[in-house]
């Protein structure tokens, strides 16, 4: 799947890569995904994660972290 891109960087990532960037798997993100906690959007009739909405993801503190 081409993906485009902004300033170098996917603007887009699929469930897999968005899953082995958060060392997951695919399930879980479907999960996110379901219970509104990850943005998802059809592109080309796939189902993809606005490349903002995996930043937005990355830096929320979790429960139960450091700190």
């Amino acid at each position: 799947m081409r993906i485009a891109t902004r300033a170098g960087r996917p603007a887009y990532y699929t469930i897999s890569q968005t899953a082995s960037m958060l060392g997951v798997g695919e399930p879980r993100i479907h999960r996110a995904i379901r219970l509104g906690t990850l943005r998802a959007e059809r592109r080309n009739g796939r189902l993809v994660i606005p490349a903002p909405a995996l930043i937005k993801l990355l830096g929320r503190p979790t429960v139960g972290g450091a700190g």
